[in-house]
């Protein structure tokens, strides 16, 4: 090793680190770990306030310590983004406008109105009760909603929001071509009200369209995914 440093001998001195270059403070050592854990830590991309006690630490700890940080910033950034609106206030859209829109009827018909719709993002609402079909089969003993079906309720609220990019909606459909990322996180029960939050990744071109998508009962997230659909003119 001392000739590999280009010194005389190399030792290990009593504070239990190599005498191979002359340190510039007496603790440069616990500096050098300090600043470590500092910059591993900006990897989370924001601003911490936080009294962080670390024994022994080492990149690997410090880097996986970050990503658990960054989940809990994202999951807590999304709780934020709950929309707020009262649900018994006049929607934007009742079920007679949104038939007109959509070409599903029931008892597949998943979504009971819009809340909120602009030209980027859309925040519709559907309902879980008893007397849903799917609830005779899963499960008799304790009804939970498909996820299929929560994805469903999802893309038909998204295809209100693609829809409505056109000047007659009625005379197109909406084809999904791809959902990626789906995460179910909770299950939803009758008598819960599924808030659906869509909002555009991209800009609609050639009739091409990307969405993320939440969806929340109360102030719990229960399902999100990302969509891509396509509009086509009805044959």
């Amino acid at each position: 090793m001392a000739k590999l440093f280009g010194k005389p001998t190399v030792e290990v001195t009593h504070k239990g680190y190599l005498n191979n270059v002359e340190l510039l403070t007496n603790n440069e050592p616990a500096r050098h770990k300090l600043l470590d854990v500092i910059g591993d830590l900006a990897l989370v991309g924001q601003p911490l306030k936080a009294h962080i006690i670390a024994k022994k630490p080492g990149h690997f700890n410090n880097t996986e310590f970050a990503k658990l940080l960054q989940k809990s910033a994202v999951k807590n950034s999304k709780l934020k983004d709950i929309p707020s609106f009262d649900l018994n206030a006049e929607p934007v859209l009742d079920i007679n406008d949104i038939m007109k829109l959509l070409p599903h009827r029931p008892p597949f018909l998943l979504v009971d109105k819009i809340l909120h719709l602009t030209n980027e993002e859309v925040i519709g609402v559907k309902n879980v009760t008893m007397n849903e079909s799917f609830f005779v089969g899963h499960f008799p003993e304790e009804p939970v909603m498909p996820g299929v079906l929560q994805i469903e309720s999802m893309a038909q609220a998204g295809g209100i929001l693609v829809l409505s990019s056109v000047p007659d909606p009625e005379n197109y459909l909406t084809y999904f071509m791809k959902i990626d990322h789906v995460k179910f996180r909770h299950k939803v029960v009758p008598g819960d009200t599924l808030l659906f939050k869509l909002q555009l990744i991209s800009p609609i071109r050639r009739g091409i369209c990307q969405m993320k998508g939440i969806a929340y009962v109360g102030n719990n997230i229960v399902m999100e995914a990302e969509m891509m659909a396509q509009i086509a003119k009805k044959k």
